[in-house]
């Protein structure tokens, strides 16, 4: 614990004020944070987004999206959106509710396979001087995204376990991931769209897309991020 303190800024949540309950803006606006995870879900039509604009597939899965978790929300059943925080300390082996479980599993899918398909869709094209993308979304979306979702299923995944025992670090892999496909993503998108599409400027996106994420995974590593900074064991905490 002692080397972990010197090298990772720690949280100690004990200095911070223990929500009792959320205030509605807070539920609130943790709402589209879900109503995005599970919008992308469908990667192809995703894909097809981004690529030609929005349409009216995207519509009435957007509206699905918005009915579906609008209910959970007012139900208290989406992390951020409960009427009061379900995690109070961190080392307390609280069984994982079934919605926080389903959740992070696609939040965790969609983080690790839409960088893993971009990334081939990179390499491919370097190596081919053809841009294959579209087709290796068709393809490979739903079985990388689905063998996520099985470990998801199984528990295998930080924030998805049976319990929420290791809350105080799982939390940390999380939203560093987050944070690095928040700053990638975007960034790639931009360059995908402004440079030309050959191996020299394929290779530069790749080499800047997989720098953000390694910077931004550094950073995170660190406790140098919102969220990021590991719970110290028996301290009291609220979490999301």
């Amino acid at each position: 614990m002692r080397r972990l303190v010197a090298a990772i800024p720690v949280e100690y949540a004990s200095q911070r004020k223990i929500r009792e309950r959320n205030k509605l803006h807070y539920r609130f606006n943790h709402w589209p944070i879900w109503v995005f995870v599970f919008f992308i879900a469908p990667g192809p039509l995703t894909f097809d987004l981004f690529e030609r604009g929005f349409d009216s597939r995207m519509a009435v899965w957007l509206g699905a999206v918005l009915l579906g978790t609008g209910i959970a929300g007012l139900r208290g059943r989406l992390p951020g959106v409960e009427p009061k925080p379900y995690i109070i300390r961190f080392t307390e082996d609280r069984p994982n509710p079934r919605y926080r479980r389903v959740c992070y599993t696609f939040a965790w899918s969609e983080v690790i396979t839409f960088a893993v398909l971009n990334v081939t869709g990179l390499v491919v094209a370097i190596a081919t001087g053809h841009w294959h993308l579209k087709e290796i979304y068709r393809a490979a979306y739903f079985p990388l995204a689905g063998s996520i979702w099985l470990l998801g299923a199984f528990g295998r995944l930080p924030r998805v376990k049976a319990s929420t025992k290791g809350e105080g670090h799982e939390r940390r892999y999380f939203y560093g991931s987050v944070w690095a496909v928040c700053w990638g993503q975007p960034a790639l998108w931009l360059m995908w769209k402004v440079l030309p599409h050959t191996r020299t400027a394929d290779l530069f996106k790749l080499v800047v897309f997989l720098g953000i994420l390694a910077f931004v995974g550094t950073l995170a590593r660190k406790g140098r991020l919102p969220r990021t900074r590991p719970i110290v064991p028996g301290e009291l905490a609220v979490s999301d």
